[in-house]
């Protein structure tokens, strides 16, 4: 079975990433480059921007106040357009470049089992195909939002991480490396506050280092470069926040406030445990049992449409593609699951170099996504977008238990090929925009009447 996998990785990867192209740069010719997450407000930061460059008050705008890695370089797309006399090339030029960081992450995760298990190319195919298919992955990569650029860069500080040297290496040779994946982390953080998960990953890969192998001397100049690195690439815009404004970052700012009527409003402990059949039958955030259930809304925005933003909101056709889509989304979501766990052992056996950034990556993004949830009990926070950082862990550790599923006995290799055929296709009908369901309605879900001239939180 390995040797057919082996002959058959090539083409198969071919045709994955032929696919993969088809649907992105079909999003980026018909989605309407207004649409997405905070899309419009983006569009009106990104062309300040391009007039002078110059950050503005965070409480200028909706999107003012969030780091401006993304920003400045799609404000330099912008110029580079003007400059040419295609201004307008931009509309395009933009999600185009979000396509290209996307398919990244998805190069990052191919090197990343490449290395972990060289002997099986069919392995890194799986790797690639589950982040480039990806729903919540192949829908920031048509959005003009910084999602997939703070996940671009943590994946990258993660591969760092991943394949630091062994015992072996030298100290500078080790220093050198820390200060490189803490360079990329804080670029992450530029990008997106929740790079921060990246940068504490780093660190405490190091520390942890440092305890297991009772070497504190060679862990300390490797946690302090991380930090020194990670605070020339993102962390100076916080501290400059700090110095100017009395806040590392903002909360509440009058532009802001809009999302305070959006319900549910208040959050329990049960919110964080509930998975309700909803979940699987009517996978649209406002369902109200969904609306109550943080786990159950982030599985329908990581592998569907939850928020309906590429497709319509009532839609019975919809619905069952739904259905049909994260039900076979539970097989690469229970691998990782196993996964996670066959690393954690690995970890606990003093063994698992490359396990331990994986899964303090996935510890730590969790957590901080449940508090911020905590904090902030609106439906529209609850995306599964925000989570694309673990692409790689998720890369990692479902592509190594599909992979010996595959390999376990034919009728087992034939329901779970079936099953992964089954989901890429729906996946592909899902998340090309306009391609089975014709979207005319405004992006997003009709949480409310709105005011005459007022656009929806989001």
């Amino acid at each position: 079975m390995r040797a057919l996998l082996d002959r058959r990785s090539g083409p198969a990867a071919a045709l994955l990433l032929a696919l993969a192209l088809a649907i992105r740069l079909r999003n980026a010719l018909h989605f309407p480059p207004d649409w997405g997450f905070d899309a419009s407000f983006n569009w009106k930061y990104i062309f300040e921007l391009s007039k002078g460059f110059s950050l503005p008050h965070p409480a200028a705008g909706w999107a003012t106040a969030d780091p401006p890695l993304f920003f400045y370089l799609a404000a330099l797309v912008w110029r580079a357009c003007a400059w040419l006399g295609a201004r307008d090339a931009v509309l395009v030029a933009v999600p185009l470049l979000g396509s290209a960081a996307g398919l990244g992450i998805a190069a990052l995760a191919v090197a990343l089992v490449r290395r972990l298990a060289p002997r099986d190319p069919a392995r890194a195919v799986l790797a690639g195909g589950l982040v480039l298919f990806l729903p919540a992955h192949v829908q920031m990569s048509a959005m003009v939002n910084e999602e997939i650029w703070t996940a671009l860069f943590a994946s990258l500080a993660l591969y760092l991480l991943a394949t630091r040297e062994g015992a072996g290496a030298t100290a500078g040779g080790e220093i050198r490396r820390a200060a490189a994946a803490g360079l990329a982390a804080g670029l992450s953080l530029l990008a997106k506050l929740t790079g921060a998960v990246a940068v504490v990953a780093a660190a405490a890969t190091y520390a942890v280092d440092g305890l297991r192998h009772r070497s504190p001397r060679r862990a300390v100049p490797c946690i302090a470069a991380v930090l020194a690195a990670a605070l020339l690439g993102g962390g100076w815009y916080f501290v400059r926040s700090q110095l100017l404004y009395g806040y590392l970052q903002p909360f509440g700012l009058p532009a802001h406030q809009r999302m305070f009527r959006l319900p549910p409003g208040e959050r329990g402990l049960r919110d964080f445990v509930s998975l309700p059949l909803a979940t699987f039958t009517d996978p649209q955030l406002l369902n109200p049992d969904l609306l109550h259930s943080v786990w159950g809304s982030t599985y329908v925005t990581v592998w569907f449409d939850g928020h309906r933003t590429f497709l319509p909101a009532a839609d019975e056709g919809v619905r069952r593609l739904g259905t049909a889509t994260l039900i076979l989304a539970l097989l690469p979501t229970v691998a990782f699951g196993l996964g996670c766990l066959r690393g954690l052992r690995r970890v606990l056996a003093g063994a698992g170099r490359a396990d331990l950034p994986l899964l303090l990556a996935t510890a730590i993004a969790l957590l901080g996504y449940a508090s911020y949830n905590w904090r902030n009990p609106w439906y529209a926070v609850l995306k599964g977008t925000s989570l694309l950082a673990l692409c790689l862990p998720f890369a990692a550790y479902a592509s190594e238990v599909l992979a010996d599923w595959l390999r376990r006995g034919r009728p087992r290799r034939i329901a779970v090929g079936v099953a992964l055929a089954g989901l890429l296709l729906c996946v592909t009908l899902g998340t090309s925009f306009d391609l089975l369901f014709e979207k005319r309605e405004v992006s997003g879900l009709p949480w409310q009447t709105l005011a005459p001239g007022e656009e929806p939180p989001r």
